[in-house]
């Protein structure tokens, strides 16, 4: 029985140390289990991201930068990009100063537009005033002709052109001030001595008299002679004669200014005049020793339109070298 009992007790015990065995087995199983299963996990999560995972928290990084940096809004969509970078303050700054730049020049014109202006309108001024002078010195001119001619006698009756009369250019005079003038005057007057009429005429005596002082230089004496010669024989067909020889005579003395009052007086108190185309001439010579080059232009451009072909050979080579001298057109 023992025995028995003893082989019995043994296989339970051998069956109850199997089955301590078997139930101390999955036990030790699991814990292996979890021993081995812990790392894994831990290195599963310790595995490096994914690169969407890597971009994702990029862009939150960058996204979280650009509030940092730009806290009043994001900048342009293209910024963060190499080819198409973001606006910098830099940039900003130097578009201000491209403006300024730009609004610097445009004043620059404006204020040169405004100086040429000016300047332009300043030459107009200059110009009229200038036109307004000249006006002025024309006006007063003709005023002291007229008040010349108001202050001689009557003029007498307009005589027929006499172009026949004979040459008006006179031998030349040792004393003398003008070279053309002299060379074109006496000419003409001995002519009209040559072709005076016969001595027991008065008049005609009175004209001599004052042409032979004219023609010996002693202009104040001639002008003496030959206005008294005037206001004698108002009616003398040497009266065109004597007032053309008294305007050259003034000018030959050097008054140019009394001589083109005089000799215009006479070519329009007596435009009809025998010696009226020689005043336009003469005039024409005052007023370029007047320096008053236009004006001399104008006399002689009456003188071709008024008597034209009527006008003496001589006196018409004197004029076309005179306009020549004077640069008329």
């Amino acid at each position: 029985m023992p025995q028995q009992g003893a082989a019995e007790h043994s296989p339970v015990e051998t069956k109850r140390g199997e089955i301590q065995v078997k139930s101390i087995r999955p036990v030790t199983v699991l814990a292996a289990l979890a021993v081995a299963l812990a790392p894994a996990g831990a290195l599963a999560q310790r595995q490096p991201p994914s690169p969407d995972q890597r971009i994702q928290r990029l862009e939150r990084q960058v996204d979280e930068l650009q509030r940092r940096v730009y806290p009043k809004g994001r900048p342009a969509d293209t910024a963060g990009y190499v080819d198409d970078p973001a606006a910098t303050q830099a940039s900003v700054m130097s578009l201000d100063q491209r403006l300024d730049a730009l609004e610097r020049q445009m004043t620059d014109m404006l204020r040169q537009s405004e100086e040429n202006g000016n300047r332009l309108r300043n030459v107009e001024t200059g110009l009229g005033q200038l036109k307004a002078d000249e006006d002025q010195r024309i006006s007063a001119l003709e005023q002291r002709m007229s008040a010349a001619e108001s202050a001689a006698p009557a003029p007498s009756q307009p005589a027929p052109d006499n172009s026949a009369a004979g040459p008006q250019k006179p031998k030349p005079r040792p004393t003398t001030q003008q070279p053309k003038t002299s060379d074109a005057a006496p000419a003409a007057d001995t002519t009209d001595q040559a072709s005076a009429e016969p001595a027991s005429d008065p008049g005609e005596d009175a004209y001599s008299e004052g042409f032979h002082q004219w023609e010996a230089g002693n202009y104040d004496q001639a002008i003496s002679t030959l206005k008294a010669f005037v206001s004698t024989y108002p009616k003398h067909r040497r009266v065109s004669y004597a007032n053309n020889l008294i305007g050259r005579a003034e000018l030959d003395k050097g008054d140019a200014r009394a001589a083109a009052a005089t000799l215009l007086a006479n070519y329009r108190s007596n435009p009809g005049g025998d010696r009226a185309p020689d005043s336009l001439y003469y005039l024409g010579q005052a007023l370029t020793k007047l320096g008053q080059a236009g004006q001399a232009c104008k006399a002689y451009a009456e003188l071709d339109a008024v008597y034209g072909a009527k006008i003496r050979p001589d006196l018409k080579k004197l004029e076309t070298d005179a306009k020549a001298q004077t640069n008329c057109s």
